[in-house]
């Protein structure tokens, strides 16, 4: 199976509008990596039926049941997620996982890579404010961090940068704490690395974290972001 790689206007499943008015409360949670205990957990604490829960992406790898943090998605309507560069990878073929079946790649190729409403934005990696969303590739908008071409860990980072337009919620970089600011909110604190799982209500501006039960892989600490709100110039 294949996908996509290029993020084109013309290609609508690419970017998920969506209309949040059915909904009386709306979480963006971070990155889950397969620990569908953790991800129970935070659902058993939130989720009353009537309040919507958007994923950054990388809901598998890593972690110990990515089929189960699927299902879960896959089973309730009121949970969705946009694509993780760990779910571009099973497509790709660039990794494998031998527990997901042909339904659970199909749900993985369904997601968008963008899924917004009102002036809110979801990727998994980030924006470059620099250039129009409709200009950005598929690698970007999974993979994005760091301002400087092939920067890697090297600041400035798109989101402490960002002072504009809409606000972007994001994943892909492991914080060491959630990251705010009017246009992006972090959410990957490193649930997989023992780390928590990290949910942001909307109507409130509100991080609300649960611990998983054990750490799953372990993480070097160069690795792990200290976010900061602003780089000085």
């Amino acid at each position: 199976m294949t996908a996509t790689l290029s993020f084109e206007p013309t290609v609508a499943k690419q970017h998920r509008q969506i209309d949040v008015s059915r909904w009386d409360e709306v979480y963006v949670v971070g990155d889950v990596h397969g620990c569908a205990e953790t991800l129970e957990r935070l659902l058993d604490r939130l989720d009353n039926g009537r309040s919507l829960f958007v994923f950054v992406g990388d809901l598998v790898r890593k972690g110990p049941d990515s089929r189960r943090a699927l299902s879960l998605v896959r089973e309730r309507d009121n949970l969705l997620s946009v694509r993780g560069n760990n779910e571009q990878k099973l497509l790709d073929g660039r990794a494998s996982l031998d527990a997901l079946d042909d339904d659970d790649l199909a749900f993985v190729e369904s997601m968008p890579l963008v899924v917004s409403w009102d002036g809110a934005l979801v990727v998994h990696g980030g924006i470059d404010h620099r250039k129009p969303l409709a200009e950005h590739s598929a690698e970007e908008l999974l993979n994005n961090r760091s301002l400087v071409p092939d920067g890697g860990y090297d600041r400035p980072y798109w989101f402490e940068t960002r002072d504009g337009g809409r606000t972007v919620f994001f994943g892909h970089t492991v914080l060491a704490q959630p990251f705010a600011t009017p246009w992006a909110v972090g959410l990957d604190t490193g649930c997989v690395y023992g780390g928590q799982l990290t949910a942001y209500r909307c109507s409130t501006g509100e991080f609300v974290s649960v611990e998983p039960p054990e750490t799953y892989v372990e993480r070097s600490a160069d690795s792990i972001v200290d976010p900061r709100p602003m780089v000085e110039e």
